[in-house]
């Protein structure tokens, strides 16, 4: 089995280096990563004149490492041009995040915009992230138990729909795991998202500034004003117990099934039933109407 790895986290990032230990078990694998942190960046892809430095760094304990100065989802369209030139790879694996992405997280997170772009190639793609976004997070409940849950998925994937899986992992030790749920998409937003800018914020979670941007500390033009991204999640009161972000607070192992069409099949007919659709005259051509 071929497998392509990438992140949002960078290619250092000890969620990387686990989650590549965990594939090698599984098949030949290839890490085309980030060079640099890209959280948030969803499915962006670094388009226009914009040059993208590659780097290969080498093979170690049969993995293929190599880095892009690139989003996650451009990561994956280099491999697909020049990693795997001949034939794609069989499956595309995004992680291990930093970070929950269950929610409406996974509207905006990098690592599902690199397994979006897989599935948009037709290759069976999976998100993994975990429930801690410390840079010294453990890792053992995702290395005992994504083995088990990589192959069910794989075996039973449907190559081409437009699917995506997106598995999140509780911050538990594995004995405290209680099972694993297939949930739906929680619903949520961020409120206050923008605070001044106090790399404290992060530092009293455990994460040095330094972990998002090597240079931590900005420099503002006369008259600019520094914000950041902080944020208080609100959960959404509509949302049943099947939600991934509550089953994933429960100690739950969540897995949601995303698809690459967005359609709202039932709003569509909604619209239709009143009437929208309609046909316009056909122009007319006759020399004399020119």
């Amino acid at each position: 089995m071929k497998i392509l790895l990438t992140n949002d986290d960078g290619y250092y990032a000890p969620g990387m280096k686990v989650l590549s230990k965990i594939m090698a078990a599984e098949g030949e694998v290839t890490v085309v990563a980030p060079k640099k942190h890209q959280s948030g960046m969803g499915m962006a892809v670094s388009l226009g004149l914009k040059p993208l430095a590659y780097k290969f760094l080498g093979e170690k304990e049969g993995v293929k490492w190599s880095y892009l100065d690139a989003t996650p989802a451009s990561c994956v369209k280099y491999a697909l041009n020049y990693s795997f030139p001949d034939a794609p790879p069989d499956v595309v694996v995004c992680g291990i995040n930093h970070g929950s992405n269950a929610s409406t997280a996974a509207c905006y997170s990098g690592t599902l915009g690199a397994a979006e772009e897989g599935a948009l190639n037709g290759i069976t793609s999976i998100g993994i992230s975990l429930d801690n976004v410390r840079p010294d997070a453990n890792f053992d409940c995702v290395e005992a138990l994504f083995p088990d849950i990589f192959r069910f998925l794989i075996s039973h994937a449907k190559p081409g729909d437009g699917v995506y899986y997106n598995v999140n992992f509780p911050d538990l030790p594995p004995e405290k795991i209680k099972g694993v749920r297939v949930c739906t998409m929680g619903k949520g937003r961020w409120v206050k998202e923008l605070v001044e800018w106090d790399p404290e914020v992060f530092r009293k979670r455990g994460i040095p500034p330094e972990y998002f941007r090597g240079d931590n500390e900005p420099h503002p033009e006369e008259g600019e004003k520094i914000y950041m991204m902080a944020g208080q999640y609100q959960d959404d009161p509509e949302n049943m117990i099947s939600a991934d972000h509550r089953m994933l607070a429960q100690g739950y192992i969540t897995i949601v099934a995303h698809n690459l069409d967005s359609t709202d099949y039932i709003e569509d007919e909604r619209l239709k039933s009143f009437g929208i659709e309609k046909d316009f005259p056909a122009p007319d051509q006759t020399p004399e109407s020119k």
